[in-house]
């Protein structure tokens, strides 16, 4: 089989959901939907939300998971994964955070979602989630394994330029596995 390169199997930036920093979740959600709807690249639905700031650079991502969170902010400030290791039981951690996180995040949803501004939300990749487009893809599926990430953003020089998504590899690996002669 040829090498493949990161840049054969990402989503390209112009294909992916972006939203300036400045935004509003509720600019978020639309962004997500519109793109979601204009995807045809592959079966697998858009998961997240790409943030740029005034530079037009890449700063951030808005996963579902962080939309929900930020309807209720008091589940950033817990680590329940935390609590679980000092020896609190499931019951006791569930127990917990039906009182004293989940406090009706969607009492208010509309006001929320016109308020609450993307840069307070979103989520900084950390140094290793990002790939070069010409790294093989190899190294692509290692760094996926080990950083346990759904996503790797995809630069060219300093600048962003698309997100290779698990579902992607997956996909792409399935693909040659099936085309195997057994």
């Amino acid at each position: 089989m040829k090498t493949v390169q990161v840049k054969d199997v990402m989503v390209a930036l112009d294909d992916y959901a972006t939203v300036s920093e400045d935004a509003t979740l509720y600019d978020a959600v639309l962004a997500l939907e519109k793109a979601q709807e204009q995807f045809e690249k592959s079966q697998y639905l858009h998961r997240a939300i790409l943030v740029y700031d005034s530079k037009n650079k890449i700063v951030g991502k808005i996963s579902q998971l962080d939309i929900l969170m930020a309807l209720e902010p008091n589940y950033r400030i817990v680590d329940l994964d935390k609590l679980s290791r000092f020896g609190y039981s499931l019951d006791y951690i569930q127990s917990f955070a039906k009182t004293a996180l989940w406090d009706k995040p969607l009492r208010d949803i509309c006001r929320k979602a016109a308020t609450f501004i993307v840069k307070d939300f979103m989520y900084t990749p950390r140094q290793g989630e990002y790939i070069k487009e010409d790294a093989n893809l190899d190294e692509a599926i290692h760094q996926l394994l080990m950083g346990k990430q759904n996503a790797l953003l995809v630069t060219r020089n300093q600048d962003i330029v698309g997100i290779l998504r698990l579902t992607d590899v997956y996909a792409f690996v399935c693909k040659n596995i099936k085309a195997c002669k057994m």
